[in-house]
């Protein structure tokens, strides 16, 4: 069968993770029709203040990474993955009600927060379980698949909700509601069409977190945890994308479209990047996401027209469609199979801790300085993750 034509990539990587795929969608089009429109809804419905805006979005998405640590450890320890994950799905979608009925900032920091422990509890195991049933020569193609299924469902939601403000006079409390449907979609798609892998089994080690345990995780992948904190604390919430686009006069209803070309160019980039990923240089993969982050940061900072901030927003599609699934596969590559979801977990609670301090720090800039000279210091903390990439030690193993 010499001339038999080699099988496309996408055609190799299992149906476990197309499904997952198409989980992570439904949901992320039921927080985004909410997320999209949460930011306007607090400063024309609640008057808050984009330092109360930074402090949730801080506050939310940390609890989120957090509580993978304790998901993460869990999965690991029980050796199951998919009962945690529809825990964490369930939660999500039975908390997007709490959005339509919230009459302050505090009911809203309150929804949100009930939202991310779902998304956290939920995070770990489902990334863990990508790559358990993923062969590793296609990993990164794998995570870029997953990560651009889930961006579609980050610009369609948008999208939806652009629509519905448009034909429903900006009621934002009848668009909260509907969020619902697909939230429970997810639910469904996730108990039906997910399979457990057989060859997981409960973990041989005992606690994941005890001192031999957490001594197998290698230098390598300290290393990672490192980067991950320092790329985050470069690229703040995407929260201060909407408000920047707001700056310009957009129409109100119009505003949640800065979220829909992000994400569409999210989601047209993660895959092929992804698939890259497995062939190059990853140091060089991170390095020139970093260099797309900077000109998204100096773009933005530049003007609020329509058309130059449209332009930052897709430079910042770019960077994360580059970076997001690389270091996802990364944690992957230099953890141990028996300790992912714990890996998982660290990574993102270190990453969480950072994605606080970033967006309360993003905030207080934005209040005190203005817009411009917040972009400028994300892209001064991106000239910092760059140095932190190009000195890593080779011990890391970062392909070269």
């Amino acid at each position: 069968m010499a001339n038999s034509k080699p099988i496309a990539v996408w055609r190799k990587i299992p149906k476990g993770v197309w499904a997952l795929g198409f989980v992570s969608m439904l949901m992320d089009i039921s927080s985004e029709m909410i997320h999209s429109l949460l930011h306007l809804f607090m400063v024309t419905t609640l008057h808050a203040s984009s330092f109360s805006i930074g402090l949730i979005e801080g506050a939310a998405e940390a609890t989120a990474l957090i509580v993978k640590v304790f998901s993460g450890v869990l999965s690991d320890y029980l050796g199951k993955r998919k009962s945690l994950a529809l825990v964490g799905y369930s939660l999500g979608a039975l908390t997007k009600p709490l959005f339509a009925i919230a009459d302050s900032s505090g009911m809203v920091l309150g929804a949100r927060l009930l939202d991310r422990v779902g998304k956290g509890i939920r995070g770990a195991p489902r990334d863990a379980l990508v790559a358990d049933i993923t062969p590793i020569e296609i990993r990164g193609a794998a995570f870029g698949l997953r990560q651009s299924l889930d961006t579609i469902g980050s610009f369609l939601g948008p999208l939806l909700a652009v629509g519905l403000m448009l034909a429903w006079a900006n009621d934002f409390r009848a668009i909260f509601w509907l969020a619902l449907i697909p939230g429970v979609l997810s639910v469904l798609m996730l108990l039906l069409g997910v399979r457990e892998p057989k060859h997981l089994r409960r973990a041989k080690h005992g606690n994941p977190i005890k001192r031999s345990n957490l001594q197998r995780l290698s230098p390598a992948y300290w290393h990672v945890v490192v980067l991950g904190a320092a790329f985050t604390m470069a690229r703040f919430s995407e929260a201060f994308l909407v408000l920047r686009a707001q700056q310009g006069n957009l129409e109100l209803a119009l505003v949640p479209l800065v979220m829909v070309a992000m994400n569409v160019v999210y989601s047209a980039t993660a895959y092929p990047f992804g698939h890259l990923s497995d062939r190059i240089s990853h140091r060089t993969l991170l390095a020139w996401g970093l260099l797309v982050l900077i000109a998204a940061d100096l773009v933005l900072a530049s003007s609020v027209h329509w058309s130059v901030v449209m332009l930052g927003v897709a430079l910042w599609g770019v960077h994360m469609g580059m970076t997001q699934g690389l270091l996802a596969k990364l944690v992957a590559d230099t953890a141990p199979t028996d300790l992912r979801g714990t890996a998982y977990g660290f990574f993102n609670l270190v990453s969480g801790i950072a994605m606080l301090l970033a967006s309360v720090l993003a905030g207080l800039l934005w209040d005190r300085y203005g817009a411009a000279f917040t972009f400028f210091a994300g892209a001064g903390f991106c000239l910092i993750a760059l140095g932190l990439l190009l000195v890593a030690p080779r011990a890391a193993k970062l392909k070269q």
